[in-house]
């Protein structure tokens, strides 16, 4: 048994069939050795030092371990399996001491990777629990360091320079591999002793993950933040606070991110109680979840409580009961009340506090969406509940998930923070677009970067690019947004010749950018164009935008870093109307004047995947226009190019719910009194079948 003041040490050193030392657990590779001696810290006496085998289900050894431990596949074969060699432990720990005549200890390791990143992940991944004692333990190297302050950094720390610090023994030759080590830790034990150092404050292992709410007013340091990628979309924060055992995440910590449709996206932001722990969990980059390998990268608290944070009292109200399950119902009827809810539940899985217990997630005109959270007071009671996944409710099947209160958090912000009318970032500098277009053309003159880091700028591409930046056309690197207008991890650059584009893909192909390795591929201007206004470009082949209408297509606007300094004069002439450009017509688009738009200084261009300006029902389409330029400029942009300029630019409106006989006179009837486009009527435009499929509306048309 344990305590946290116990009169006795486990001195406990190990092994595994992979990395060793400082990336001791890094490689997921499973315990090969333990070697364990008991010491009584007031007598000063020891007990039997005990080395012990364990059997690994992977006897494939790794040339370090090989080298440096001296064992082999066939005498670990023999060997017992980790359960069981737990059990000895134990049995043999307390025969020791009562030997020595005392009842509590408490483990002692070199470092805390043992422990943390080797011992507590693979009995989770075995599922056999670990006993008591191993979720409270000393780490020998900050012991050492607070004994012995002028000593190297605790980071630096190794068994051999700490005994060379007092001057001990270091020929480990004379010894067994695990025997010299547990044997000089003991004696590094019995010097600090000898200093009258006591061992006071444990470290510590969380039983389980603790959930609760994240306010956005919270203060979250980025140093204790990570991002996993590749989650499975079923995974709940149990889950991946299992897959993090042994690290002590943040209390409510977990936040599962969303797509734009609600869902999950396979990524989750992870907050831990401090950067040490931070630090431990990247090295599980890459470790497995089932048969899925997770990605884990740093993040930023920003991050963080843009997902986990929130600031309505409703949802405090309804979070502020600890340690409950959460349950998210989806698809449920718009009429259904919480009694309905009750009743689809049944008396098998009784909701915590009753109608308390279900949050209905609303649009803020106060329209349901169709989901719900459901509170319940223990495992048992939230697995009655998801075994009524698909039942019927009313006419509608309903879907029920694990749930997190973080997503209840961004299920909310979702929601009830849409913008009505979303505009485009305010406009910096009136200038006439530049005379460049993109390449359509079949040529493979340009390369897609793939998996660049979300944080990832002009620059770093760049930089990623070295000599071949040279050979970029001027304005030719493209970022592509995802529909949440956030960097979606790709971008298109076009080159100055296929050949160019060739040698790009093959120098940079796999080349790291920051923590991350990018994939690099050549391609024809043709397909950038496909990707860039929404459609796809992967194994399968290519498949073109939902919609290429030239008035629909969402524009580009350009990229800045750095806030441009707008003088006094210039901002007197801002409009704050957003207008869209007039009509783009065949007949006059040979003669159309240039328009007067505003972009930012730099020239690198974004492109925001189309469905993103028009989300599926039953949220409201909005419209998305330029932002009208002043006076001014227009009348100076018309003077410098001696071109004629329309006084006023056009607004684009959208019209649905049309009944299915109407035509083009009933439509301009219904708009008498407001002036509209020329007499032929081109500022009528009529929605085609694949257009409509996107928009989900029966019959629509858009108006200029």
């Amino acid at each position: 048994m344990t305590a946290s003041h116990s009169d006795s040490l486990v001195v406990l050193f190990g092994a595994t069939a992979g990395a060793y030392g400082a990336k001791l657990g890094s490689d997921e590779r499973e315990l090969i050795l333990l070697v364990w001696q008991v010491v009584d810290l007031h007598s000063k006496k020891v007990g039997t030092l005990h080395k012990s085998l364990v059997k690994a289900d992977n006897l494939d050894l790794s040339d370090q371990c090989r080298e440096v431990s001296g064992l082999t596949p066939e005498g670990l074969g023999k060997a017992e399996p980790l359960d069981r060699v737990l059990q000895q432990f134990s049995q043999l720990v307390s025969s020791d001491l009562k030997v020595l005549g005392r009842s509590s200890y408490t483990l002692c390791s070199d470092g805390q990777l043992l422990i943390r990143q080797v011992l507590h992940p693979e009995t989770s991944k075995k599922n056999f629990l670990l006993s008591d004692c191993f979720y409270s333990f000393f780490d020998l190297r900050k012991e050492f360091h607070t004994c012995y302050p002028s000593s190297a950094a605790v980071k630096d720390q190794t068994i051999k320079t700490m005994a060379e610090y007092l001057g001990l023994g270091t020929d480990e030759a004379e010894e067994d591999f695990g025997v010299w080590q547990v044997k000089t830790m003991v004696a590094i034990i019995f010097s600090m002793l000898s200093e009258d150092h006591a061992f006071t404050e444990p470290e510590t292992v969380k039983y389980k993950y603790e959930t609760g709410p994240c306010s956005k007013s919270e203060t979250v340091d980025s140093e204790t933040v990570i991002r996993a990628r590749g989650l499975p979309w079923q995974s709940s924060d149990q889950d991946i606070a299992r897959f993090f055992k042994g690290l002590n995440i943040a209390k409510g910590g977990v936040a599962l991110c969303l797509n734009s449709q609600g869902r999950r996206n396979g990524e989750a932001l992870v907050r831990f109680v401090n950067s040490e722990q931070r630090d431990l969990a990247l090295e599980r980059h890459k470790h497995h979840m089932g048969s899925r390998y997770i990605e884990v990268y740093k993040a930023t608290g920003e991050e963080f409580l843009k997902i986990a944070g929130g600031t309505s009292n409703e949802v405090a109200q309804f979070l502020s009961k600890e340690n409950q399950v959460i349950i998210r119902m989806r698809g449920l009827p718009f009429t259904a009340t919480q009694e309905d809810v009750l009743g689809f539940l049944g008396p098998e899985c009784p909701v915590t506090g009753g109608k308390e217990g279900l949050l209905f997630v609303k649009y803020p005109d106060g329209r349901p969406t169709g989901d719900a959270f459901v509170l319940f007071s223990c495992e048992e009671y939230a697995q009655n509940a998801l075994k009524k996944h698909k039942e019927i409710l009313g006419k509608r099947y309903i879907e029920l998930f694990r749930s997190t209160a973080a997503e209840v958090q961004q299920v909310l912000n979702r929601y009830m923070s849409t913008p009505l009318i979303p505009t485009l970032p305010t406009p910096i500098i009136p200038v006439i677009p530049p005379p460049y277009t993109i390449a359509t053309g079949s040529i493979r003159d340009c390369v897609r970067l793939r998996g660049l880091p979300y944080t990832a700028g002009i620059d770093d591409i760049l930089e990623f690019m070295g000599d071949a930046t040279g050979d970029i056309k001027p304005h030719g690197v493209h970022m592509v947004l995802n529909q949440q207008g956030r960097p979606s991890g790709d971008a298109f650059i076009q080159m100055k010749s296929a050949d160019k584009a060739f040698m790009v893909a093959q120098k940079c192909h796999k080349k790291m950018m920051k923590d991350r390795y990018v994939e690099v591929f050549q391609c024809s201007g043709e397909e950038m164009n496909f990707v860039l206004m929404g459609g796809t470009l992967n194994r399968s082949g290519l498949s073109p935008p939902p919609c290429k209408l030239p008035c629909l297509s969402p524009p580009a606007y350009a990229a800045f870093q750095t806030a441009a300094v707008i003088p006094a004069e210039a901002a007197a002439l801002y409009q704050p109307q957003a207008l869209l450009p007039t009509t783009r017509t065949p007949q006059a688009s040979a003669a159309a004047p240039p328009t007067v738009t505003y972009y930012p200084a730099q020239a690198a261009q974004l492109y925001m995947n189309y469905t993103a300006y028009y989300p599926s029902p039953p949220v409201s389409p909005t419209t998305v226009g330029y932002l009208a330029a002043p006076p001014g400029a227009v009348a100076a942009a018309a003077t410098a190019t001696h071109t004629p300029i329309l006084p006023q630019p056009g607004a684009l409106v959208r019209m649905q719910g049309l009944p299915y006989n109407t035509g083009m006179k009933e439509i301009l009837s219904f708009f008498q009194g407001y002036q509209y486009a020329p007499d032929d009527y081109n500022g009528l435009i009529q929605l085609s079948d694949q257009a409509r499929s996107v928009l989900q509306a029966p019959k629509e048309w858009v108006c200029l």
